[in-house]
């Protein structure tokens, strides 16, 4: 079960994250962009490719507007692999703890079978960061079905970027 809903307004605490590419990314520390962080249940999951897919489809859209990076609990092999047959452009990272998982409040689940894969892993999750690192938007779901519209999701966080509007659900 997850411990809290994320705190919308609030600074997100500092993780980082390796990548397959050897660099790190860090979420909550002050950055000179927005980012959007996508958080993916890993390699066993067909529905996170194909919304991975989309999202590389239309990443120059979105690096116009704000840094993109994608984490999972998946290992380095995994995530490279995924690299290597997709042809993902977007920073991908690897290896996030469930204490990360239960930290930006995500949904947790267990593998249904040794063939799903071998740990815990977290559930989709987006998360919209304003430069001084807090949250401004978050949107995550218990299962792989419900995925934000990747079109309407930029088109918004566009709209509160010009607009400098105030973070919402907070009453």
């Amino acid at each position: 079960m997850t411990d809290s809903k994320p705190r919308v307004g609030a600074p997100v605490e500092q993780m980082s994250f390796a990548t397959v590419d050897g660099g790190t990314i860090t979420v909550g520390a002050p950055k000179e962009r927005w980012s959007m962080l996508f958080v993916y249940r890993g390699r066993h999951c067909p529905r996170c490719k194909k919304f991975l897919n989309k999202l590389n489809a239309v990443l120059a859209d979105w690096t116009e507007v704000m840094d993109v990076a994608v984490v999972s609990a998946d290992t380095l092999e995994k995530a490279q692999a995924d690299k290597a047959e997709f042809g993902w452009s977007f920073d991908l990272a690897y290896g996030m703890s469930e204490a990360q998982m239960r930290r930006l409040g995500l949904y947790v689940s267990d593998p249904l079978t040794e063939a799903e894969t071998d740990r815990r892993f977290a559930e989709p999750g987006a998360f919209g960061m304003r430069p001084d690192g807090s949250l401004m938007l978050v949107d995550i779901s218990n299962g792989p079905a419900a995925r934000p519209d990747l079109e309407e999701l930029l088109d918004g966080m566009t709209f509160n970027i010009t607009n400098d509007r105030p973070v919402r659900g907070t009453a």
